[in-house]
Order: C-alpha cells, then structure tokens, then sequence
C-alpha cells in the first residue's frame, strides 16, 4: 500500500483546510483537530486523519453544527454540565475541561456531564490533559452498537471506552484508555483497510460464528473484552454515559442517527478528582510512583501509554505516514 509523509504541522493543516472546507469555524476545527493531531503524533493512527472523513460527512450531511457553542450549567458544588450545542465532543472538552478541574480542586471530586455532543476521538487526549493539570480523570462514552452483550451474537453495545489518567511530578501522566469490546472499532476497520486479519476473540459474522475477518466482522459484531467482565463494563459504560447524564443509549441512539458514516450523538461522562485534597497526603503522588517502581522492577512490563510516549519524540521529529489512498480522500475535502 502506497503511503505518503506528513509532518505533524502537515496534519494539522490538512485536518483544518478539510474541516473548514466541509463547514466548521475555525474555533471547532482547532478543537477537533488537536485530538487527531495528538492521536497521530503519538501513533494512535485508528483515531487520528483515519476519522476525518467521518467528520467531514457528518458536517456535510448538516448532522453536525460546525459552529457549536457549548455551554456550561453549574448542577451542583461537584457537579457541571456541558451542553455541545450539537456539535463534536472535542469542543465541548475545550469548553467544560477547566470549570471541571476548578470544581474538582475545590470539592476534590468533581463530574461533568458532556451532552448533545457527536463523539468520535480517542478518550486518553481529554483524561491525560487533566492529569497534566495534577488531577486523577477518568471518562467514558458510547456509540451505536458494535458489540454483542455476554453470551448474544448480536450488536447491542458500543465499544464503550474507559480512560483512566494518572497524574505524575516531572513526567508524562500514565493513562490508560481502552475499549470494552475486545478491539477498538477503528482498528477493526484499519484492519480491513489493510487486509489482514484480527485476533480471535474480536467478533462475530453476521451468522454468530466466532472469525477473524475484520469484514465479516464490521456485518456482524464485536465481542467484548474477557466475556461477561468485559461486557459488564461495556454495560455500564452504558447507563453512567447514557441514561445517567439524560443521553440516549447505543440503541438510541442508532434509531435517531443519519448514517453518515460519522459519529453518533451520545454523552460523555467524566469524573476529575484531586488526588491530595482526597487523600489528604500532599505525598499521594511520590508515593504512587513506589507502585510503578514495583511495577517495572518486573522484566517485561511497562507503564501504560509508555509506548506512545516513546514513539511521539520521532514522530514530532520525523513526521508519520498515512495511507496515500486516505491522504487523497481528504485533500480531495479541500
């Protein structure tokens, strides 16, 4: 497959020219734009120009309002809510990320319920920023449905992320962000991008049969992580995104959806807490990092999210490569 190189500036232009072209403002391409820019600087290509496409039509479509105006309504001391204004969730995090982090240093937890949103980035980038800020994040979201509930063969579930971000003293926080099905579904569709196959355990074809066709997947459904654990967390990823905040769930939210090939609407939930005021030890996080010490004093193991920090010196440096069959898709968006 014929690849083409771009420095990070190069995605960073290219996903504004396109955004722009396809209908958003200034403001809401910058805020979509730095989550697939982070995604491609640190390797994360399931998540990075791969989804712009799915921005751009749901932009045309009129789907989307590319020219959202989140706002914030105070809920509670510890609780805020960031209407998207029907518009991408990264703006609404640009929006509803620093009352967050102010409530969650004076209450020392804190929630944010991001609604009328279309989410379609990875977690990490929103958890691992409040981590930066020296809090403790956790997030979650839904989509329509993609994978089967315990013991189902149908698509019931989204993939239904979990990020967890932990911050630390004059390093890179660690963070963690994975779906609750067995693969993202953006690797999935990498995968049969590409042409190769998945590993077992990722899904089913429409027919139920356990395969590794990433294809025959994408017809049928995927599978959770572990079996039931992993589809107990996918449930309740569910109801805390969903129900919980006022926001459909996965099968809602396929009903009302245009099938553009973007995002669906849906929620996000996000929980930020300040780990000294909880804790009441100023020390919380020198003494974590005895835990990650004990961690790696282990042959074979790393933190989380160590490996896109070891990548993302030479991507700034040397640039990455994108599929040239993608490059010209969005160039052809301009």
């Amino acid at each position: 497959m014929s690849r083409t190189r771009l420095s990070l500036d190069d995605v960073h232009a290219l996903s504004m020219a396109a955004l722009t072209a396809c209908g958003a403002d200034k403001e809401n391409a910058e805020a979509v734009t730095h989550f697939m820019w982070a995604a491609e600087r640190d390797s994360c290509h399931s998540h990075g120009l791969f989804r712009l496409p799915g921005y751009a039509a749901s932009l045309k479509s009129g789907k989307v309002n590319g020219k959202s105006r989140p706002t914030v309504e105070d809920l509670a001391p510890a609780a805020i809510r960031c209407n998207g204004d029907n518009g991408f969730a990264p703006m609404a995090l640009k929006v509803g990320r620093d009352p967050l982090a102010e409530r969650a240093r004076e209450t020392g937890i804190a929630a944010l319920a991001i609604t009328n949103t279309y989410h379609f980035s990875a977690l990490w980038v929103e958890a691992a920023e409040l981590a930066e800020m020296g809090l403790v994040a956790i997030a979650m979201t839904s989509a329509k449905p993609m994978v089967a509930p315990a013991g189902g063969t149908k698509a019931l579930f989204g993939t239904n992320p979990l990020s967890f971000a932990w911050p630390r003293v004059n390093k890179p926080p660690m963070v963690f962000d994975m779906a609750t099905a067995a693969m993202a579904r953006g690797e999935i569709m990498v995968a049969a991008r590409e042409g190769h196959t998945v590993h077992d355990g990722a899904g089913v074809d429409k027919d139920g049969n356990p395969t590794n066709d990433p294809d025959a997947i994408l017809e049928g459904a995927q599978l959770a992580f572990g079996g039931t654990k992993g589809a107990l967390l996918a449930l309740m990823v569910e109801l805390i995104a969903g129900p919980l905040i006022g926001q459909p769930f996965s099968v809602e939210q396929k009903a009302i959806d245009n099938n553009d090939g973007g995002p669906s609407t849906g929620g996000e939930f996000i929980l930020a807490i300040d780990p000294a005021r909880l804790s009441g030890n100023t020390g919380v996080l020198d003494h974590a990092e005895k835990l990650f010490s004990e961690v790696l004093a282990q042959e074979g193991t790393r933190l989380p999210a160590e490996r896109r920090y070891q990548v993302r010196a030479g991507n700034e440096a040397n640039g990455i490569d994108i599929p040239t069959t993608l490059y010209e898709t969005i160039k052809a968006l301009t």
